[in-house]
């Protein structure tokens, strides 16, 4: 029924149990799952650009790791424009078949952005829209307990409890992401917000714990 599934990201805590519906129907149909960021342009749009294009990288990155752990085929895409016209030029150029994502955004304006994309997207795409909203409570929102939590499953899982944190701690879809450098290995240590399980990702290995 379903061969590609697109889980639309921009790495808000909202976005969380979009993925899992998302990869949850991709795996039930043998789909390819494609995470796609937008990084808005215009009027309405963000005007930090050098924030919002890491970020929008970050947020289909997670989407990626999550898929990989699953074992569902994913593919990745960031994209500059008005969010809900990518969308839909996404739909068309990719032959989705099904639309999951979340109906809460950042704080601010981007919050106000993205209930207003997906209200567009329902409103407009040809192709089925499953829209899902956050709601379990956040266990760890705080920056240096995610990094004590990522350096207890690095040692955990044989690296350096040293190693050095080459950026602080960012959250994305409900998960922090802290990088490190251990001899010589980038790293990064993906700690579940929500349920603090922890995935060490890195070129070499991905483990969850």
């Amino acid at each position: 029924m379903y061969r590609n599934v697109l889980i639309p990201t921009d790495g808000s805590d909202g976005t969380r149990r979009s993925i899992e519906h998302g990869l949850a129907i991709a795996d039930r149909f043998g789909a390819t799952v494609h995470a796609l960021s937008v990084v808005p342009e215009g009027p309405l749009g963000t005007f930090e650009a050098n924030e919002a294009t890491p970020a929008a990288h970050r947020a289909v990155e997670r989407v990626e790791l999550e898929a990989d752990a699953a074992g569902v085929d994913v593919v990745t895409a960031v994209e500059q424009g008005v969010p809900h016209e990518e969308i839909l030029d996404y739909v068309d150029e990719h032959d989705i078949d099904a639309i999951v994502m979340g109906t809460q955004g950042r704080t601010g304006l981007d919050r106000v952005l993205m209930g207003s994309v997906t209200e567009r997207i329902v409103r407009m795409a040809d192709v089925p829209v499953v829209t899902v909203r956050l709601n379990q409570e956040l266990r760890i929102e705080d920056a240096d307990e995610a990094e004590r939590i990522a350096r207890d499953a690095l040692e955990g899982d044989g690296y350096d409890s040293d190693a050095r944190l080459t950026e602080e701690p960012h959250r994305t879809s409900a998960s922090w992401i802290v990088p490190f450098e251990t001899d010589g290995e980038r790293v990064h240590v993906h700690v579940d917000a929500v349920t603090r399980e922890t995935r060490v990702a890195s070129p070499n290995r991905n483990r969850s714990r």
